[in-house]
Formats: C-alpha cells, sequence, structure tokens
C-alpha cells in the first residue's frame, strides 16, 4: 500500500530507504520459484508478522528490564502497552539461529502455535502449514534471513513502523500479482485514501462491512496520527466472510499496532450480521462489485430494505442500505461501487435511488478513472452518504443539495495497466467536498465546469434521477489564448482553405503518378 514512498530515496532514520519495501519484495520474489503467489503470499505475510510482533516484545522486554526486572515478565505490562506476549521458542532470534535447519519449517509452525496459544485474540489467525514438505525449507531459512535486515535498530517505533510499511506493501504487491483475485482483500491505497481523507474520521466508531485485508482501518488510523490526533480516539469495527482474508485483516492490524472488533462468518453482513446494533460515526466499505449470488432471495423482508428491496441479480443497492442503516444519527459512509450503480435502471434500482435521493442521504458523487483496481477493468465512483447533512458543528446546511466531482482524467500509469491518483488529485477531490460542506479552514466553494458542481434536487430530478456527474459539471472551459475572435476565425479559416488546396494538388499529383502507371482512366 505504501507505493508512493517507493520512488524515494530519503532515509527513514532506521537505516533503510523509503524505497526498502520495493527492495525487500523483488528478493522475496526472487526466492519464490514456481509457487504461486496466492501460496507464496501467506507463507511471506506470516513470516513479517513473526518478525513484528517479537521485535515489538523484545523492544518491550528491553525497557522493562531496565526499569525493573521484576515487571518484564509481567504479562499485564506487555498487554497495557498492545504489545503481544511471545514466549522463548517463538521469538524471532531461535528462528534465525536455527533458519538453516531442515526442521525449520516444523519450529515456524510451533512458534505460531505457542503465539496463538498465549495471545486469544490470535486464536485460528495464523498460518501454521511451514512444516509441510511441498514448501522448500532451504526458502525459508533465506527469507528469515532476508527479514532479520530489517532491525530494530535505535529507534524501536521506527522500525515498528517500516514492519508494518513491509507488510502493507506486499499486501499490495501480492494483489497485483494475484490480479482477479487479489482484489478480493485488497483495495488500492490511492483509492482508500480518497475516502478517508473526504470523510476525515477523527474519533468515533469506523466501520467496513466487507473489510477484506483492513486497508480501510490502517489509513484511517493513519489519517489520526498524521493530523495530531489520538490513535485511541477511534473504535473500529470490521465483517469479513472470507476467513483467509479475515486472517490477513488480524494480522494485517496486529503489524501495525490497531486494535479492533473485526468479525467472521461465512455467511456474510447481509444474512448474519454480526455488528447488529452498531451505529457507526463513519463506514468506508468496498464491495464487491455486482455481485449477483448473494442470497437476496432470502432476505424479501428486511429492516434494512428502508428504500425498497434490493434485486436478486445485484447487491449494489443491498451495500448502500445496509451501510445507511448501520450511520449513527450524524454518520457519514464512503463506498465503492460500479459506475451502474449511478444510472441503472432494472430490476427496481432506479426506484431505490430515486428514493435515496429524495430521502436527502446521498451527499456526494465521485466519478473515478478507470484502471484503478486489480479485480476489475469496470469504471468505479464513490457514494458518499450522510444521515443528516444539517449537522452544526462548523458545517452549512447542504439539504437539499448533492455535490458531483468527475475525477476520469485523473490519475498517473504507474505501470502498463494500472493507474493511481496522485497525492495532490486527492487533496484537490477532498479540499473541494470540505469546501463544499462549509469546513472553517476549506475556502469558499465554487462550481467548476468539467470538474464539480453543486446540484439542487430539482436538477437531479431533471436528469431522472440520474447521479454519473459528467451530467452535471459540464465540459471544462477552454483556457483565453488572448487571441480576439475574429482574428482566431480569419486564420482559421485561411488555414483550413490552405490545406484543402494542399490537399486538392496531392490528389491530382497522385491521379497523374497512377496514369503514368497505367492504373489511371
Amino acid at each position: 500500500m505504501a507505493r508512493s514512498d517507493t520512488n524515494k530515496s530519503k532515509s527513514n532514520g532506521n537505516g533503510a530507504s523509503l524505497g526498502f519495501e520495493a527492495e525487500l519484495f523483488k528478493a522475496a520474489d526472487k526466492l519464490r520459484g514456481n509457487m504461486e503467489p496466492s501460496d507464496y503470499k501467506h507463507v511471506v505475510l506470516g513470516l513479517i508478522f513473526l518478525k513484528y510482533i517479537s521485535d515489538a516484545f523484545e523492544a518491550r522486554h528491553q525497557a522493562l528490564l531496565a526499569e525493573d526486572p521484576q515487571a518484564a515478565e509481567d504479562r499485564d505490562e506487555y498487554l497495557a502497552d498492545n504489545v503481544f506476549w511471545v514466549p522463548k521458542e517463538a521469538r524471532w532470534s531461535h528462528l534465525q539461529a536455527n533458519a538453516k535447519r531442515p526442521e525449520i519449517g516444523l519450529l515456524i509452525d510451533e512458534a505460531m502455535r505457542a503465539i496463538e496459544k498465549e495471545n486469544e485474540s490470535l486464536k485460528g489467525v495464523l498460518p501454521k502449514d511451514y512444516a509441510r514438505p511441498a514448501l522448500n525449507k532451504v526458502m525459508l531459512g533465506e527469507l528469515i534471513d532476508l527479514f532479520s535486515r530489517i532491525g530494530l535498530g535505535d529507534e524501536a517505533h521506527r522500525a515498528k513502523d517500516l514492519l508494518g510499511r513491509v507488510y502493507e506493501y506486499f499486501l499490495g504487491q501480492f494483489a497485483g500479482a494475484e490480479g482477479k483475485r487479489g482484489g478480493e482483500f485488497y483495495t488500492p491505497r490511492s483509492v482508500v485514501r480518497v475516502l478517508v481523507e473526504m470523510l476525515e474520521p477523527y474519533h468515533g466508531r469506523v466501520y467496513d462491512p466487507c473489510c477484506g485485508s483492513g486497508g480501510m482501518f490502517v489509513q484511517s488510523e493513519k489519517f489520526v496520527e498524521e493530523h495530531g490526533g489520538r490513535l485511541g480516539d477511534i473504535a473500529i469495527y470490521g465483517q469479513e466472510s472470507n476467513y483467509t482474508t479475515w486472517r490477513l485483516c488480524k494480522m494485517n492490524l496486529a503489524v501495525r499496532g490497531i486494535d479492533a472488533d473485526i468479525r467472521w462468518n461465512n455467511e456474510g453482513s447481509f444474512h448474519k450480521d454480526e455488528l447488529r446494533d452498531l451505529k457507526a460515526d463513519y463506514i468506508l466499505a468496498n464491495p464487491p462489485f455486482n455481485i449477483s449470488d448473494w442470497g437476496g432471495d432470502r432476505l424479501r423482508e428486511d429492516a434494512r430494505w428502508k428504500f425498497g428491496v434490493p434485486p436478486v441479480g445485484n447487491a449494489n443497492f443491498a451495500w448502500l442500505q445496509h451501510i445507511h442503516h448501520h450511520l449513527a444519527p450524524n454518520g457519514t459512509a464512503g463506498v465503492v461501487l460500479a459506475n451502474g450503480s449511478m444510472s441503472s435502471q432494472q430490476s427496481g434500482e432506479g426506484e431505490i435511488r430515486k428514493a435515496m435521493i429524495e430521502a436527502d442521504v446521498v451527499d456526494c458523487m465521485v466519478a473515478l478513472p478507470g484502471q484503478l483496481f486489480y479485480s476489475t477493468q469496470i469504471p468505479a465512483c464513490l457514494w458518499f452518504l450522510a444521515r443528516n447533512k444539517n449537522p452544526g458543528k462548523g458545517l452549512r446546511d447542504r439539504r437539499g443539495q448533492v455535490l458531483f466531482i468527475d475525477a476520469r482524467q485523473m490519475g498517473v500509469l504507474v505501470d502498463r495497466t494500472r493507474r493511481e491518483l496522485t497525492d495532490a488529485e486527492i487533496k484537490k477531490i477532498a479540499d473541494t467536498y470540505h469546501a463544499w460542506r462549509g469546513e472553517k479552514e476549506a475556502g469558499a466553494y465554487q462550481d467548476v465546469p468539467g470538474f464539480c458542481k453543486s446540484a439542487t434536487l430539482d436538477e437531479i430530478r431533471k436528469h431522472g434521477h440520474v447521479l454519473t456527474p459528467g451530467r452535471y459539471v459540464g465540459a471544462a472551459a477552454q483556457e483565453d489564448d488572448g487571441e480576439p475572435f475574429e482574428e482566431k476565425m480569419a486564420r482559421l479559416s485561411a488555414q483550413w482553405r490552405q490545406q484543402r488546396e494542399e490537399a486538392a494538388r496531392l490528389d491530382a499529383a497522385i491521379e497523374a503518378n497512377l496514369k503514368e502507371l497505367g492504373y489511371g482512366g
């Protein structure tokens, strides 16, 4: 996820450059051999996790030994600092010392079991199949040596942050290698950042009903840190139906030191809502696009379908209504959906969208550029929902209005197939939304042709309740080049005549040449 850092060469203060993640991944990928990325990612990410919790434990252990040797053996001292208890046989130093032994796979499995036994919140989370015969034990030893390069140095908190960044970066790279399947557990970092920067989750409850590997939560915590808040000011809740992905999420959050309530069941948020009574202040979600087998035929009557029963063949409006249902009275949500959700009229979707617009719960719509996602080439958009468009708290009354942002022309290609939004573009989108909401330091909002438009409900009604930003923002204004219109017209007309004469001369020359060759009439 930390891709925006990878091309810089500045030191991060821990003896590693900010391109360290990329170098490390390249080295780890060389060791993969013929192993499938989908299998290899669990081997690699499990080891990074082990390295992280061992380093965090050792750092705390050394600090406690210096303060009070007795306290160093008190588990509560570690728990109070959000550090997992790591028994001796599970510590990285033990594995590193035995990395070249043929039974290293067995030792890693034993380390994982020991950590799960000592830490209730990690039960069933860690991979424990390193001893399997098909796994190359020489490769395991080389991976341990490779990850040992991520040292604690003098500043443990920086090393911990580096391990967190490495874990995120590897997640993103594996998602890219897996293509469509990778999109099931990973939302591109730039998309997540747009949601986070627009919603600004400073404090309160943050929820994701289809949380994948936890990228929304990691970016939310980073946002709080970067803006001088305290990490304890937000409480994190999530649900995931894929067990393997849930495990990745639990490890991802643990590596970042993020405390969260992440639930798993294989029925999913629609059929077994684990957090039924939760009302969240912020919801950030990237549900699977246009999912047709969501079991909607078994949910024809449900309290969540306030705006209409979603079609059995497409879950888009089931997700939107599930998310709206879980919003607190002043809550806001950002949801990634396929573009079709903005204009579809089939199976009653148009009526549900109309009901949501008329109930004034749609706050903002953002059209995204193509090629942002690993999993699909389907163009996507962002829906922003608000329970209350007049909450006070320094924000203006925006009832009866919807902001449209057309960002389709944004983004830069990072490889042949994928695009990312730049930091400046993310800031432009977020600043526009903040100014429109009336935030004090965001400046005055104004419509920008071709980019943004604040539309009234009447204007949206005239467009048949279609929410495609391109319909509202119009064409971008052309830059004035300073040439008077009459002069420009005369110049262009003369140029056009000259080009026609040149074309006629070329046609005549071609015809003459053809006649000479015996092809003419």
